[in-house]
């Protein structure tokens, strides 16, 4: 659920981990910034290979989300994270990260940088909605898919009726904590604060000391603030651009991967009907975007929450050489 994942600190499954990889020191500065006409996309690729794998991350975050996954992929192939507009770092954008405008920038970042395809995109939450957009825009590009927790076009509608009307209460929660950040920013958040401590947390707990203290500078910035709130605000365009070109995905080799713990429960008590219904409906999304290519499969990934990729790295990287398998 991309509205909820990069929201209230004290809620987000990823910042639960506290052992970080020493690869998380590589992603604590820019790689390669790449002007797509007047601002700058950072990419950051390692490995070789006749395929690149390229990760999107899931809303309101940067490439960084994926660095339990993206050295082990890089092993096997050329493997590339990137920051979308005004995160991590690449410059903000005068538009919002809407699906639409995220295909497009990646796809001018690829060009300039001269990352030719074959691609195999790997996205998670908003970053899955985001490389099925550009899926249907450059297909002759894109050689395979792993949705990891993937946003879909009615997930918001069906999920928020699964769960009786919580959905829409935790989001419009999510909404207000992002606009008090904003306002918090705009005013000059400091280190250490009330504010700092309810927006932020402390990311080193899960990315380690050097990527953490990046990853907290950045979201100390109003910038960082003005981009997320941005880009929450503009999924339901986000949800219309993808809906606009839903089709079938042919053959392409697909793999859906789906959370086996609700981030919405508590663990210490017995799972609610509602909490069930929500996560039934979760699945059977997964499933049907799964079926919309021959070769597509669902897998569900037992201990990992929304953020599979932190949750549960090897399961990501096992779908990708997977998919990378299908392509060779």
């Amino acid at each position: 659920m991309r509205k909820f994942v990069c929201a209230l600190p004290v809620f987000l499954p990823l910042l639960a981990h506290a052992a970080a990889l020493p690869a998380s020191y590589a992603f604590a500065k820019p790689h390669q910034r790449v002007d797509i006409g007047g601002r700058h996309i950072n990419l950051f690729c390692a490995g070789t290979g006749s395929t690149t794998v390229i990760f999107d991350g899931p809303a309101g975050d940067a490439g960084w989300a994926w660095f339990k996954v993206q050295p082990e992929v890089a092993k096997h192939t050329r493997a590339c994270t990137y920051d979308r507009a005004g995160f991590g770092f690449s410059d903000p954008s005068p538009r919002p990260n809407t699906s639409e405008n995220a295909a497009e920038d990646l796809h001018k970042a690829l060009s300039v940088a001269g990352i030719k395809p074959p691609y195999l995109l790997v996205g998670n939450s908003l970053g899955g909605s985001n490389v099925q957009v550009y899926t249907y825009r450059y297909p002759g590009e894109v050689k395979g898919l792993v949705l990891v927790e993937p946003q879909s076009e009615d997930e918001t509608t069906r999920s928020n009726k699964a769960s009786q009307g919580f959905i829409n209460k935790i989001y419009a929660m999510v909404k207000e904590h992002d606009q008090q950040c904003l306002d918090a920013a705009n005013k000059g958040m400091k280190p250490g604060s009330e504010a700092a401590d309810s927006c932020i947390g402390d990311p080193a707990q899960y990315f380690g000391p050097a990527l953490g203290k990046q990853v907290k500078a950045s979201m100390l910035t109003k910038s960082y603030w003005r981009t997320r709130v941005d880009e929450a605000n503009a999924y339901d365009t986000s949800d219309n651009q993808l809906r606009a070109l839903r089709k079938p995905f042919g053959d392409l080799p697909l793999v859906v991967l789906t959370r086996g713990v609700s981030p919405y429960m508590d663990p210490s008590k017995p799972q609610s009907a509602g909490n069930k219904a929500l996560e039934d409906e979760n699945a059977k999304i997964h499933k049907e975007i799964a079926a919309l290519s021959s070769k597509g499969k669902q897998r569900v990934v037992p201990g990992a929450s929304h953020g599979i990729q932190g949750d549960k790295p090897d399961a990501v990287t096992e779908a990708v050489i997977e998919v990378l398998a299908q392509i060779k």
